[in-house]
């Protein structure tokens, strides 16, 4: 199991939009999180900031990253929320959410 946690600035503005959009996922996003077999994905707001966590249980996670990015209903739900956001100084060349290492787990 690949466990992935990741951050984001969301700026006060964009608030009450972001929590809007994501109280109402839309199904055709939820149905390809699934198919690129993501579980237990969270997101989690503190301030200015968004923490995103989830699990990956597949085997290939570059194909499976690639079919969702591929996907026409996710590319659109991505265009309403990407203006919402702004990505971390720090991320990397490519990155939109900036991934961050894990230093501790337990089960």
């Amino acid at each position: 199991m690949k466990r992935v946690a990741s951050v984001i600035g969301l700026p006060p503005e964009s608030v009450e939009r972001y929590e809007e959009l994501h109280a109402a996922v839309w199904p055709g996003v939820l149905a390809r999180i699934a198919a690129s077999h993501i579980v237990n994905y969270s997101i989690y707001r503190y301030g200015e900031l968004l923490f995103s966590y989830f699990e990956y249980d597949g085997s290939d996670y570059d194909a499976d990253m690639a079919a969702m990015a591929a996907d026409p209903i996710t590319r659109d739900w991505w265009a309403v929320c990407m203006p919402l956001q702004r990505p971390v100084e720090d991320r990397a060349e490519g990155e939109w959410w900036k991934e961050i290492p894990e230093i501790f787990h337990t089960d």
